[in-house]
């Protein structure tokens, strides 16, 4: 089973590019939390996202990981 963000992005009336998921990426590894307008400053180096979409996606990307270590979603691949 697949991890529900893709939904949650659209639902929430933002969709995001692969290129707009790397730079996101790249940018929550540059701004950690202690940097002084964290969100105004991933949402600058996304490009197209205001900060409400960035800590949005941020929350869902939180989630989800939490799901995935939880157990929740099998491993994709089979076992031998």
């Amino acid at each position: 089973m697949a991890s529900n963000s893709l939904t949650s992005s659209r639902t929430s009336g933002s969709s995001w590019t692969a290129k707009q998921n790397k730079l996101f990426e790249k940018a929550l590894a540059k701004y950690d939390k202690d940097t002084p307008d964290r969100w105004h400053n991933i949402a600058k180096a996304v490009g197209g996202k205001s900060v409400e979409e960035v800590k949005l996606h941020y929350e869902i990307l939180v989630r989800d990981l939490k799901d995935i270590e939880s157990g929740r979603y099998p491993y994709p691949y089979p076992t031998k």
